[in-house]
């Protein structure tokens, strides 16, 4: 039997036609998910309202040298236009050569491994105890989760005043105990022991009960059959608990390391970074720079676009080094 040409023409072009009339991917999913789509798409308006504008507005400051001087503004009747310049890359040069940045990005550094390790050590303890059976449990939670529950700023006045050299409440128990009193924001050692302190108080309770959630996902059954076979506690804690919390424990780490290296209001309510500028972190300094002084728009956004650089990289980084490691997250 022969086949004509035409025909095999012809349906050489039908078959190409269908392929190119085959919808996307991401046509598809419209089709497939609309009804998705439609209660997503006013959340993604806001958020770029909201997010997208302000963060495109200071990656352009950044590239500029917009200052309080030079910035459009509107005085009265009369309106007078900006007159700033583009500099390009000129801003981060100049922050990354500058040794106030090291300096700072030091402290946050250890600000942040300080506060996230304690909150996770401290938070880890409080949920293991909570998760075993104990009269008043429910009274012990509730206290507990008191802390995260009251504002920052209200924790940050409480402490301000239990650091206060005179009137504390800290220095009147070491007064008490025939104890001289100690300059807490005085001097800068205790100055950054004091908002590490301050920082752990708020932060425990949310690691806690993350991690007592955890913790209660993990089935008896494994623990029961570990202590029939001879396993000690700290045995089990570190062959069933510990593997156990492994994915919530990879998720709060990592909210807890950006939470606490962008976490503004402790230090600026407790010390407003000092004595001097030594319990600045990076983002107080940021603020510094565009509302103190001689206001440096485009300094304190080029200082806001490095400090969102390194969290992104830092987010990516983990996230990779967990997937290396069989996690699915």
């Amino acid at each position: 039997m022969t086949v004509s040409p035409r025909r095999v023409t012809a349906a050489g072009e039908s078959a190409r036609g269908h392929r190119r009339e085959r919808p996307g991917p991401l046509r598809r999913s419209f089709g497939n998910h609309w009804y998705a789509w439609a209660m997503v798409t006013p959340v993604l308006a806001v958020m770029l309202v909201l997010i997208g504008w302000p963060l495109a507005r200071g990656v352009h400051l950044s590239l500029t040298d917009a200052t309080e001087a030079n910035i459009g503004r509107t005085i009265g009747v009369n309106v007078i236009p900006a007159s700033y310049e583009f500099v390009g890359l000129e801003n981060y040069a100049r922050i990354l050569t500058s040794g106030v940045f090291w300096d700072k990005l030091l402290w946050t550094v250890v600000w942040t491994a300080a506060c996230v390790a304690l909150h996770y050590g401290i938070g880890l303890g409080l949920a293991v105890m909570l998760n075993r059976r104990l009269r008043f449990r429910s009274v012990y939670r509730v206290l507990l989760i008191l802390p995260w529950a009251v504002p920052a700023f209200v924790a940050a006045f409480i402490w301000r005043y239990l650091y206060n050299s005179d009137y504390g409440v800290i220095n009147g128990f070491l007064r008490l105990a025939g104890l001289g009193g100690v300059g807490w924001l005085d001097d800068p050692t205790t100055a950054k022991i004091a908002v590490i302190a301050v920082n752990v108080w708020i932060g425990v309770p949310f690691m806690m009960v993350a991690l007592l959630g955890g913790l209660q996902s993990i089935p008896a059954e494994l623990y029961e059959a570990a202590e029939v076979d001879g396993a000690s506690a700290w045995q089990r804690f570190t062959a069933i608990t510990l593997p156990g919390l492994r994915q919530v424990s990879s998720t709060v780490v990592l909210l807890g390391t950006i939470w606490t290296f962008n976490m503004f209001p402790i230090i600026f309510l407790v010390t407003r970074g000092g004595p001097g500028s030594e319990t600045e972190i990076l983002v107080t300094y940021a603020f510094r720079e565009a509302f103190t002084g001689i206001r440096n728009y485009s300094g304190s956004a080029a200082w806001g676009v490095i400090i969102l650089a390194m969290l992104v990289v830092l987010a990516v980084g983990y996230r990779r080094t967990l997937r290396s490691q069989g996690d699915p997250w």
